[in-house]
């Protein structure tokens, strides 16, 4: 098995609350920086793959918070798809500080669609670089 993807993210102060910890939706938008970069480093975007009609809407997420982030952290989100077949895509992440302690464990679920929101399968080429970093 493959190594996860790991994207790293500096906490910003916009993204704290007044007690000083990232508000807990503001993972969903570090997952999905995350999610995008990794599709990068496969030589691919999201952009590229929206013109060529597909997209991958989220269809459940789950998150699991274990420490809060606080301003200034800096995260490493790793990332690895954990379901790849006909018309799903799954990936689970981890969110870790600079220290190593693990504060989020997630897992999204998305589908594979075309831009008028129709089902259809996963693009081939995805899937045959997908397929050997799937985690176990």
């Amino acid at each position: 098995m493959a190594d996860p993807y790991r994207y790293t993210h500096r906490v910003s102060y916009a993204e704290c609350t007044v007690g000083n910890h990232i508000y807990h939706s503001r993972y969903l938008d570090l997952l999905e920086a995350a999610r995008g970069e990794f599709l990068r480093s496969l030589g691919v975007t999201v952009l590229a793959l929206q013109d060529a009609d597909f997209i991958f809407p989220v269809i459940e997420a789950r998150l699991s918070y274990k420490y809060p982030a606080r301003y200034d952290d800096l995260l490493m989100i790793e990332v690895r798809p954990t379901l790849v077949e006909r018309i799903r895509l799954n990936f689970a992440h981890r969110v870790l500080n600079q220290h190593g302690k693990l504060l989020v464990e997630a897992e999204t679920f998305h589908c594979c669609t075309s831009r008028d929101e129709k089902p259809k399968r996963l693009p081939v080429e995805l899937v045959d670089q997908l397929l050997p970093l799937m985690a176990k």
